[in-house]
């Protein structure tokens, strides 16, 4: 199911990384690339909403950073660094609704992408370092949203560039004045 991140994929210019972006969108369950970034519909503009919402949310929130990763007064990353960011903005909500395809959002879902993609280790061609620089950006891309609906703290915080550029790109991508233009669930430039 990965052509439908086709334009995405090639933003990802180390092959070694793009390779193994299209390994982890393959083994992503079904559901990823059916269902609405929002149950609800409270929490995500209206382009995400409805049948493969979640992919427009994803691709919203990967070109925010791709244009932001253009823009050098903006950031100071690596090739590779943006190039795993980007990673990590087309996974972040792969197991958004949990391992099974649950009803609503899993609280937990950062953790569940993580471990996933650590599981999934020997599949991929990253090395320790860039696997834990993806799955930290995960791990903390709900940003000030860290306890569960009973209060308990959950998730972790951003606090490294990495985890906050993730974060802001995702928070972005979710604003409910945002009228992204899509054709075929591909955005319209």
């Amino acid at each position: 199911m990965h052509t439908d991140f086709n334009k995405e994929i090639s933003y990802i210019k180390n092959e070694r990384i793009r390779n193994s972006l299209i390994t982890i969108l393959d083994l992503l369950p079904e559901y990823f690339y059916q269902i609405p970034a929002s149950s609800t519909g409270k929490y995500h503009p209206e382009f995400t909403l409805g049948e493969k919402g979640l992919v427009r949310h994803t691709k919203a929130a990967v070109r925010i950073a791709y244009e932001l990763l253009q823009d050098s007064s903006v950031n100071n990353f690596t090739d590779d660094e943006k190039d795993l960011l980007l990673f990590a903005l087309t996974v972040h909500d792969g197991l958004k609704n949990g391992r099974e395809h649950g009803k609503y959002t899993a609280f937990d879902h950062p953790l569940l992408i993580s471990k996933f993609l650590r599981e999934n280790k020997d599949k991929l061609e990253l090395t320790d370092k860039e696997l834990d620089l993806v799955c930290s950006s995960v791990e903390t891309h709900m940003g000030p949203w860290t306890t569960d609906y009973n209060g308990n703290e959950i998730l972790q915080k951003p606090k490294t560039k990495y985890q906050c550029f993730v974060h802001m790109a995702d928070y972005l991508a979710s604003r409910k004045f945002l009228n992204i233009k899509f054709e075929n669930n591909d955005i319209v430039d």
